[in-house]
């Protein structure tokens, strides 16, 4: 037997009505979009005959029963369990192949799907994409994941490979090409059938799709893939395009038009009946920061525990205080569309870190750990040492230099609009001879700095390192140097730590004002899974003090996990 069937009679159950109307009636809490693509089903099964659409509860209830009968949940608890569909998950699925036109085929041809994070909206649509390969009386049915890079379609992709090692219905009768992680293509070989990521970085051309999946569509800087698998569904009887993501931040992207085309559509603004969406958001008098109740609204497996109260509690306790944080946790968390531009520390948090009677002489001889942000010839350089907690200071601390070249001190002054002088003339900032700023008086700062503490590494942007590698090898000065990437793979976990230790009060400053200043005019940016890192492009004013303070936490957690830091130290210690 080849085709695909479930193990359950299909009955008269409507679990996308019996939804629709407990939403409506508020049994279950839900947004004001998920409200209104409530009523709209409902004034559809009463109205929508006159436009030619057929509500099919055998079809509906075909799709979801696929999940429990053939599909198998992996990863952490529900390992090898049956793919049981939430009731807003059944909801879209039911709707999406039980909703159909005279002519027998669906009636969405497009689908917009956005929830809080965590909410199990990959593996939903995963799942789909089988269902379009193997029970959708599709033969040669292309399915493709699709982003605009390789890496995120493949996270969508390897839900529907584990789906497939668990299900031995499906085990038996798809062929995986490539193995473990890097399978990439599933094919019912009998129907000419294949399920593939494709990205905009392939360079591929020509698909006919018949179910196309996006993920992430607040990732996507324009229309380019969304319009791609769109022109390859001409052939297609009833092609499928299903796009799901987080809110984001561009209100002028492709990701808030279908949010706010969809919107309309559901609210009857816009009449589109091959348009579906179930689109996650809060009422405008909702603050998640302040009530625990309206969570549920932007997170529809919350009663699940997908994510948990505890994960959304520490989300929300960790973001207070923290500005940049609190609109990530806003945006990925409880789907409201917030600006990216935010200041990262709030100067609360801040200045609740700063000793006033900061003793110096308690770090003599002390285990720390160095950051080091160059900058050009002409702009502020910064190095800073956080020092870990003893016996007899149980809080971790810093100490940071500041260098800028002489000439010209009163312009840049006025240029950023800080008092360079006074710094100098109090002894925050070290001001060198010249254009340019003198590398060799870094380096015996630096240096001397390791004869009073017990230096393990020093943290650096591999960026213009090569001046002062010269310089440590004409002085014969050997610095345990470890190069530092200003990218989200080495920043985010290093800004997370640093991030707990201010919100927790564990790190102490010296209330340095140029420190403070760089600490107020830090703004991060963020990627499409929440990593963070500071971005001085973006950022109001100079944060060289943040970025070295941030490589510093960064190198003790390398050094702690055993990371390999020290890849330059032939060269560098000599």
């Amino acid at each position: 037997m080849t085709k695909i069937t479930t193990k359950r009679k299909s009955t008269l159950i409507d679990p996308v009505t019996t939804y629709a109307k407990q939403v409506v009636s508020k049994k279950i809490t839900a947004g004001p979009h998920v409200r209104d693509a409530c009523a709209r089903h409902l004034k559809d099964l009463k109205e929508g005959s006159g436009r030619g659409l057929i509500w099919d509860i055998e079809a509906a209830s075909r799709a979801i029963n696929f999940y429990p009968d053939v599909l198998k949940l992996s990863g952490g608890g529900y390992e090898g369990l049956p793919f049981v569909l939430g009731d807003w998950q059944a909801f879209i699925v039911g709707s999406l192949f039980g909703w159909k036109t005279q002519d027998g085929y669906r009636r969405f041809r497009t689908a917009y799907i956005e929830t809080g994070k965590g909410s199990g909206k990959s593996p939903l649509i995963a799942g789909i994409g089988l269902y379009g390969m193997m029970a959708d009386n599709e033969s040669g049915a292309e399915v493709y994941a699709a982003a605009t890079k390789k890496d995120q379609a493949m996270i969508l992709f390897r839900d529907a490979v584990s789906m497939v090692n668990m299900s031995p219905d499906l085990r038996n009768r798809i062929t995986q090409s490539g193995r473990g992680l890097a399978v990439w293509s599933l094919a019912w070989v009998e129907k000419r059938s294949f399920f593939r990521p494709i990205s905009s970085d392939d360079g591929q051309s020509g698909p006919r799709p018949h179910i196309s999946l996006l993920d992430e569509i607040h990732e996507h800087k324009d229309a380019y893939v969304v319009e791609m698998l769109k022109a390859g569904q001409k052939s297609r009887r009833q092609p499928l395009l299903i796009g799901i993501t987080n809110s984001g931040t561009d209100k002028k992207s492709v990701c808030w038009d279908y949010h706010d085309y969809g919107s309309k559509v559901c609210s009857g603004q816009m009449q589109d009946d091959s348009f579906f969406a179930y689109i996650c958001a809060l009422d405008i008098t909702d603050d998640p920061f302040k009530s625990e109740k309206c969570w549920h609204k932007a997170n529809p497996s919350l009663k699940n525990g997908l994510p948990t109260m505890t994960y959304l509690r520490e989300q929300v306790h960790q973001a207070r205080g923290m500005p940049s944080k609190e609109s990530v946790v806003r945006r990925l968390n409880f789907c409201q569309w917030v600006e990216a531009k935010n200041p990262w520390i709030s100067s609360d948090i801040w200045f609740a870190c700063e000793d006033k009677e900061y003793d110096l002489n308690l770090l003599e001889g002390r285990r720390c750990w160095g950051g080091l942000d160059l900058s050009s010839t002409q702009d502020l350089t910064a190095f800073v040492l956080v020092f870990e907690p003893t016996e007899d200071d149980p809080h971790w601390r810093m100490r940071e230099w500041f260098w800028l070249p002489g000439d010209d001190l009163h312009n840049k002054a006025d240029q950023d609009r800080v008092p360079y002088t006074l710094w100098r003339d109090d002894g925050y900032l070290q001001v060198t001879e010249g254009k340019a700023i003198n590398r060799l008086s870094v380096v015996q700062v630096i240096a001397k700095a390791m004869g009073s503490y017990d230096l393990q590494s020093i943290a650096y942007d591999r960026w213009r390192i090569e001046d002062l590698k010269m310089i440590l090898y004409q002085e014969g000065i050997s610095l345990p140097l470890a190069p530092f990437g200003q990218g989200f793979k080495d920043m985010a976990p290093a800004i997370d730590e640093f991030e707990r230790k201010l919100l927790g009060n564990q790190i102490k400053h010296t209330g340095n004002p140029l420190m403070t200043w760089c600490a107020a005019n830090a703004i991060v940016s963020t990627d499409p899974a929440g990593n963070r890192k500071v971005t001085k492009e973006k950022s109001s004013g100079r944060v060289d003090g943040i970025v070295a303070a941030v490589m510093a936490i960064g190198v003790i957690n390398k050094d702690s996990t055993g990371s390999s830091v020290y890849e330059e130290r032939g060269v560098l210690m000599l």
